[in-house]
């Protein structure tokens, strides 16, 4: 499979030789694993005295390693002193106990240490309970639009943004030529995640139930839910169950990494609302393979696609509300608010009209964009600018 440098690698060598836990985290198959065999390949390169200890439990090779104690013997066997001792683990779950060996090794501020894991087992949530030392975590997205451009190396940026849509950014779905091949990889990494991670970790019975509020999320991408407005539809579709459960549900198909979750805030009022979220799913091919492509609804993609690479760029991101008029995006990262509004197609007048009304009601001085399918370079409207999404995405 063809590999290309992400961002993501330039954070851990920022990062290196920190006393912090370094945690890998992501949807599966987002390239976690590829990460830390990049960094791996970087330490060999460009560090002098070097010493890594590399633990691979995809591999029968490290199969006699999977109870803690015996971890630690193997790490501590394979330490060298006067070096830079390097720990990488992929999969570190499938040791039992492994937080026990992590923490200890920790302790003794002679390791740098790098894991990935299942999201079952290291969520975000979880982190500073499972270890006792500080965790730095990186999130691995999956691939960007200007990392689909640089894995295929295409110049035509229309069309290609145009498959992109279609195709999405899981790269091992890239592996096949058909679109249903794709689909079908997707559908299985999709499912896989659902019911290893999340169905294991919390020992859900009830698989139609969740089966059918992930199918109603993700038909109903960047549409408010209210959870109870969600059980009384499932109720309806004879599926017993109230807005505390679908809550929970929905809380692990977020941790998991499947959904992200963006709140409201009142633009006006300046305070964030605890009800009424949006849900976006960490990739927006995921919608088709389990949906399938009879109801496109480019303009629900393209948010999806910007509220993702939102995250990806690091940004706080919510859906603002003005009096009675929705704002897309409030995107805020240190001193930075942006306002975004996103649409498939803008040349017609009264969309055009209904997307840049809320944001010239906003009064402030923060910069304000609306990102579309405009194929044009960039341009502003009473000081709005207006945005080609494929253009923004590869900026």
């Amino acid at each position: 499979m063809k590999i290309i440098e992400r961002e993501y690698l330039k954070t851990l060598i920022d990062v290196m030789g920190t006393p912090d836990i370094k945690v890998i985290t992501g949807v599966r198959r987002s390239g976690k694993s590829k990460l830390l065999e990049m960094f791996k390949e970087y330490i060999i390169k460009n560090i002098k005295k070097y010493n890594i200890i590399d633990i691979n439990y995809n591999s029968l090779d490290y199969e006699n390693l999977k109870e803690y104690h015996k971890l630690n013997d193997y790490i501590k066997e394979n330490y060298k002193n006067g070096m830079k001792n390097f720990v990488l683990i992929d999969e570190v779950q499938m040791c039992e106990g492994f937080e026990k060996t992590i923490n200890s090794l920790h302790a003794e501020e002679k390791y740098d240490i790098y894991i990935t894991g299942s999201n079952a087992f290291l969520l975000s949530s979880d982190l500073a309970t499972l270890f006792t030392g500080r965790t730095f975590e990186i999130e691995v997205y999956p691939f960007s639009f200007k990392e689909y451009l640089k894995y295929f190396e295409y110049k035509n940026i229309d069309d290609s943004f145009d498959k992109y849509v279609m195709e999405g950014g899981m790269s091992g779905s890239y592996l096949y030529n058909s679109i249903d091949k794709k689909y079908e990889y997707l559908n299985d990494i999709y499912n896989t995640l659902i019911v290893r991670d999340i169905f294991e970790r919390n020992n859900i019975k009830e698989e139609k139930l969740m089966s059918s509020l992930n199918d109603f999320l993700m038909d109903n991408i960047s549409n408010r839910t209210s959870l109870r407005n969600v059980s009384n539809s499932l109720n309806t579709a004879s599926l017993e169950t109230n807005h505390k459960t679908v809550g929970n549900y929905i809380n692990y198909l977020c941790e998991s990494f499947a959904f992200y979750k963006i709140s409201r805030y009142d633009i006006k009022g300046k305070k964030y609302l605890n009800s009424d979220e949006k849900y976006y799913l960490s990739d927006h091919a995921f919608r088709y393979a389990r949906l399938g492509t009879k109801t496109l609804d480019y303009g629900r993609m393209y948010e999806n696609i910007v509220a993702i690479e939102l995250l990806r760029r690091g940004y706080e991101v919510y859906t603002g509300i003005l009096y009675n008029k929705e704002v897309d995006f409030i995107a805020l990262k240190r001193n930075e608010k942006i306002y975004i509004q996103v649409s498939d197609n803008i040349s017609d007048e009264n969309t055009f009209n209904r997307e840049i009304t809320p944001l010239l009601s906003i009064k402030d001085a923060y910069p304000k964009m609306i990102i579309a399918r405009t194929k044009h370079e960039e341009y502003s409207y009473e000081g709005v600018q207006i945005l080609d999404i494929a253009r923004w995405l590869n900026s």
